[in-house]
């Protein structure tokens, strides 16, 4: 994404926030961020497809910062699955997305109500996940419906939460306060056996992604292997954005540039930084299937 778009998605969130989505239109966008309608109709659509680009660029931000967190740490740890979800909620608090959300219940574009209950259960599914690295595989049959309730409870006493105490409301005490109650949930409804949703309709609520999933996932975890075994400062942030750079690219993109991928893996393998070798070469197979 170059630099003016990403300018122009900045100051349409600025105007989403103080105006509205609903009640700013194209012109206020066009006279806030300082471009033509040429320029515009060249990046964009429609405002709902600036919306869309706007809270991918949002969500993306907040997993990369989100898989973070698990660098080098347990994934079954408790404490950080609370951090993940604190940063998950202080990016819809700063975001203003919550507001967002809600008018977009009141928008007659399919495409972008889709794409809005699409990221719920995106989300949804990710609970699911963290809970079954958290939980174990035993409780499994079990984890999809205690990760659609811990949805409701999470946003729910987030919002009252913030009624209550005027926006000022702890996210730390909302979010411990919260996993706490879900523990034992989980502890209840699995030695209950009562199971509400099979796991299973994951397969059919992300049809096109089944047969993706365990590249990713290899890709996800070679990664974070990568990115463990960097321990000097002064070269984390370099090679971190070459390292997301190729995730995205392979993940994200519909057309990976797969030149620019290789350039940048060679960047990575070339260096004198002690990379973890095993994981350096899952890299290197993991691009060679893309091809």
């Amino acid at each position: 994404m170059n630099d003016k778009k990403k300018h122009v998605i900045k100051m349409a969130h600025q105007l989403f926030i103080e105006k509205g989505f609903q009640a700013t239109s194209i012109q206020d966008i066009l006279d806030y961020s300082g471009i033509a309608k040429g320029t515009f109709y060249n990046y964009f659509s429609s405002k709902n497809e600036l919306l869309m680009e706007l809270l991918k660029t949002i969500y993306r931000k907040m997993e990369q910062d989100r898989n973070e967190l698990l660098l080098g740490q347990d994934p079954a740890n408790l404490e950080i699955f609370i951090k993940q979800i604190e940063l998950q909620m202080e990016t819809n608090r700063t975001k203003k997305l919550v507001a967002l959300f809600e008018e977009v219940n009141f928008s007659d574009d399919k495409d972008l109500k889709n794409f809005i209950i699409k990221g719920q259960l995106r989300i949804i599914r990710w609970f699911y996940r963290r809970f079954i690295d958290i939980f174990g595989e035993n409780k499994k049959p079990y984890l999809l419906d205690c990760a659609i309730m811990f949805n409701g409870i999470i946003y729910q006493n987030m919002r009252y939460s913030s009624m209550a105490y005027d926006s000022n409301s702890s996210i730390h005490k909302v979010v411990q306060y919260s996993v706490n109650r879900i523990v034992k949930v989980i502890e209840e409804v699995s030695q209950a056996g009562e199971q509400l949703i099979d796991p299973e309709v994951l397969t059919r609520w992300f049809p096109d992604e089944q047969l993706e999933h365990p590249y990713q996932h290899r890709l996800y975890n070679t990664v974070l292997k990568l990115k463990a075994s960097l321990t000097k400062q002064d070269t984390q942030a370099k090679y971190h954005e070459l390292l997301d750079f190729i995730q995205s690219e392979l993940t994200n993109s519909k057309q990976p540039r797969i030149f620019l991928i290789e350039s940048a893996f060679e960047a990575i393998k070339n260096s004198e930084t002690p990379f973890n070798e095993n994981a350096l070469k899952q890299l290197e197979q993991l691009i060679k299937e893309y091809k």
